[in-house]
């Protein structure tokens, strides 16, 4: 089966696109949006209940893989593919965020890392070369470089050091690919500085990548810098490559970044939320452990087509909430999935009658938003609580 991407249609009033990303095992409507997997399983939910919410890719981890149960073994039970159940397309992470994010102490020189396992505090050293040969032993559909994830806040000189090693190891991942049917994107870094993004985008620009990821971006900074950024990036990117936003999944910035020219999606985001209650709505997130929810008996979204909306009330999940009924965890989280699912469907159908405009400014006018503040601490909560500290 021929891989690629292919663009079927583009916005008159600005650079939001539709494609088919083909890979070998199966096509992939872009824009997408993917669940996160990242230890073989998107959590509480079976593969099937993952489909049935509309899902074509999910992402998993090649860090936590390898940490655990380890890629030998994944690779011995037929691949990651058979291992989880996953008949469609996966992307693997290459885990260069997560060495950063989760072993703060980790050594970084221009040969690989060096860090500490945050399951048994074990060494570990990982190389360009080795992530691919990883990758490329779990069968993934779209395998990740090794990247050099600087902080949103870094000095210059650091930010600096990211981009050229980011770009050199980049190569290097090239050049130790022997797949003829994975993908390889590469990672563009900069942190928040225009010049670096440029930079590191025009350097990747030149190799020949199949897609191009643009990572270190939503990690602490306020989303008008993470906007700025994706528009100084994005015309740098070869406009036949499909464009990768990390790590990014709330509902309004799926829709700017669309909006900037992004193709793909992934985020823990809806079923962290999801497993604390919170449910999205076509006016914004609820939380349902408030005292409203407890007696109302009609869906959490009237018009939601979801499983959960399809056959039980927002007062039994309320229930289940406070009951802490494992169930409640995985109603929310598929309802949160197929809203997600639902609303990358609806923009590429608005992209291809050409109404994209207008559906992107009344999704934001009528969608409540977390405050900037709110976010900012809730961010930085969480890369605390996952770096240890």
């Amino acid at each position: 089966m021929k891989t690629g991407f292919t663009m079927l249609s583009q916005s008159a009033s600005s650079p939001a696109r539709t494609g088919v990303l083909a890979t070998a095992h199966g096509e992939v409507h872009t824009p997408v949006f993917c669940p996160v997997g990242s230890q073989a399983s998107v959590k509480t939910l079976t593969p099937q209940e993952v489909r049935d919410t509309g899902a074509e890719m999910i992402l998993s981890n090649t860090y936590h893989l390898y940490l655990r149960p380890g890629i030998e073994l994944v690779e011995s039970m037929g691949g990651l593919h058979r291992f989880m159940g996953w008949e469609g397309p996966i992307l693997t992470d290459s885990g260069g965020f997560q060495v950063f994010s989760l072993s703060p102490l980790a050594k970084i020189t221009d040969e690989g890392v060096t860090f500490k396992s945050h399951i048994d505090g074990s060494s570990h050293f990982l190389t360009p070369e080795g992530v691919v040969s990883y990758q490329q032993s779990l069968g993934s559909d779209i395998m990740m470089v090794l990247d050099d994830v600087p902080p949103h806040d870094g000095s210059e000189a650091r930010v600096t050091a990211a981009v050229e090693r980011t770009s050199a190891w980049a190569e290097r991942c090239l050049k130790a690919r022997t797949s003829k049917t994975q993908q390889l994107f590469c990672i563009i870094q900069g942190a928040v500085n225009p010049e670096l993004r440029i930079k590191s985008a025009t350097e990747l620009a030149r190799l020949d990548f199949d897609g191009f990821a643009i990572g270190g971006l939503s990690l602490g900074e306020d989303k008008q810098t993470t906007w700025n950024m994706l528009d100084v990036t994005i015309p740098h990117i070869p406009l036949n490559k499909p464009r990768y936003l990390m790590g990014v999944g709330s509902p309004e910035d799926i829709v700017e970044a669309v909006a900037r020219g992004i193709d793909i999606f992934d985020s823990v985001l809806p079923t962290r939320v999801a497993r604390n209650g919170g449910l999205y709505t076509a006016s914004g997130r609820i939380n349902i452990h408030n005292s409203a929810f407890k007696t109302q008996d009609r869906p959490i979204e009237e018009k939601c087509s979801c499983y959960t909306c399809r056959n039980f009330s927002a007062g039994y999940l309320a229930h289940l909430f406070r009951s802490s009924e494992l169930l409640g965890l995985r109603l929310a989280s598929i309802h949160n999935i197929y809203f997600l699912q639902s609303l990358t469907r609806c923009i590429r159908e608005s992209i291809a009658n050409g109404i994209f405009e207008g559906f992107k400014n009344e999704f934001l006018a009528i969608y409540r938003t977390v405050s900037e503040e709110t976010r900012k601490q809730q961010k930085q909560k969480w890369l605390a609580k996952k770096s240890g500290l």
